[in-house]
């Protein structure tokens, strides 16, 4: 599932995986209502200088929605729509995920030293900063090669995050698997390591560098979303006016 260390300033969320099945931390239920529960527990701690690092265990960052979840579930069903009924319920469950780090009241980097595909990687971009490995890592919008459709807060933020419609066609109407290099040129990544620790270290270099000008963590959530206001609209954040405590 996934852990949560507080080490200074800086929350830790690790995906772990019990096995090596486990290891591409596929978006069930179970991981989408851990990850909520360990946002819910960052937001509660929340003070000016804290950041969130979100990083992963072996070789992907998220392999996107669990569709052997959604096939057992349908397995286990009469009604010949079970699956896409259980995949459309991980859709909106996600939603909730994607929503908590738009409005998470401080700085965000994903740290992706594995593959990040379909919503592994929305869930990535999410994040305020991504910093990415070389040499065992890409980026892959699976949903074309599936033939799935993309869900609407899919779509808006891609469209918010990267900026070149050039870049946004390669990603998902190519459905291209972008290395690191290749996607900080596109703009999805920030920065592109040739280890696993140099992408660690930069995270929590990234992370320190933006605790320490303790800004205020709702100021901070309120800008960001103010950036993205079309999935923001989408997920059902309303932005709100924050004016200085010192007034």
């Amino acid at each position: 599932m996934c852990t949560l260390e507080k080490r200074g300033s800086i929350f830790f969320l690790t995906l772990i995986g019990a096995d090596k099945k486990d290891q591409e931390h596929r978006l069930n239920p179970s991981l989408i209502a851990a990850i909520r529960a360990a946002l819910s527990e960052v937001r509660s701690q929340a003070v000016p200088g804290s950041a969130l690092i979100t990083q992963a265990e072996g070789r992907f960052f998220s392999n996107g929605f669990d569709l052997r979840h959604a096939q057992a579930v349908a397995a286990s069903s009469t009604a010949a729509s079970a699956a896409v009924v259980e995949l459309i319920s991980m859709v909106s469950l996600f939603r909730g995920v994607v929503s908590d780090l738009l409005s998470l009241p401080m700085p965000t980097v994903a740290a992706v030293t594995g593959h990040a595909a379909a919503a592994g990687l929305i869930l990535a971009m999410s994040h305020d900063y991504v910093v990415m490995t070389k040499s065992r890592a890409v980026l892959y919008l699976s949903e074309l090669d599936i033939g799935m459709s993309l869900p609407d807060y899919f779509t808006a933020l891609i469209k918010g995050k990267v900026g070149s419609s050039a870049a946004r066609r390669e990603l998902a109407l190519r459905a291209a698997k972008i290395g690191a290099e290749a996607a900080v040129r596109m703009g999805i990544v920030d920065a592109a390591y040739d280890s696993i620790e140099e992408v660690a270290a930069a995270a929590v270099q990234t992370a320190k560098e933006l605790g320490k000008k303790e800004w205020s963590g709702e100021a901070y959530a309120e800008i960001r979303k103010s950036l993205y206001p079309d999935v923001c609209g989408l997920l059902g954040l309303e932005e709100k006016t924050v004016f200085p405590s010192k007034l």
